[in-house]
């Protein structure tokens, strides 16, 4: 990133992309639309938000785009209510037609557009997964929890100065 890069995005403050996955049709499956849901009706600035079913190779566009991506998904196991870890681009871009992973979607970033952003996966924890619309009790309890730490930690990132990584 070049200086004029840097002063840019310290102007207009860092871009932060939410994207959700999971399908709402299949009870907790729903967790990372539902998050997208709560984050666009806060409006907050610099930020974008969208979600799927899956991720497509196609969403590396929007993560090269910006400085910080957040991936929210719903995890069958793990601790309650969510898990938090670091995203980096895979050494090999591998997937399926029904099976991309955020790792793949950030190579593929770096690989074609040259953006490495700092990005996280947000794993909320959910129970169940029949084909009904609607979040478990516990899957919503952990979806508030999920949404209170992500935007604290969105304010927060914002605040730092950007991380770069050399390509």
């Amino acid at each position: 990133m070049s200086m004029a890069e840097s002063s840019a995005t310290s102007a207009r403050g860092k871009r932060v992309l939410v994207v959700g996955y999971g399908n709402p049709g299949r009870q907790d499956d729903g967790l990372g639309p539902a998050a997208i849901a709560e984050i666009e009706s806060m409006g907050l600035p610099n930020v974008t938000a969208f979600d799927n079913y899956q991720l497509n190779i196609e969403d590396a566009i929007d993560v090269a785009a910006h400085d910080i991506v957040w991936f929210v998904d719903a995890a069958r196991t793990g601790p309650t209510p969510y898990s938090v870890r670091a995203v980096s681009p895979s050494p090999g871009i591998e997937f399926t037609s029904h099976i991309v992973r955020p790792e793949a979607i950030l190579a593929i970033a770096r690989q074609c557009y040259g953006a490495a952003p700092q990005a996280f996966l947000l794993a909320i924890r959910g129970y169940e997964f029949e084909f009904i619309e609607a979040l478990t009790p516990g899957a919503k309890d952990n979806l508030q929890a999920a949404i209170g730490m992500l935007i604290d930690r969105i304010r927060t990132l914002q605040a730092l100065p950007l991380l770069t990584e050399a390509i």
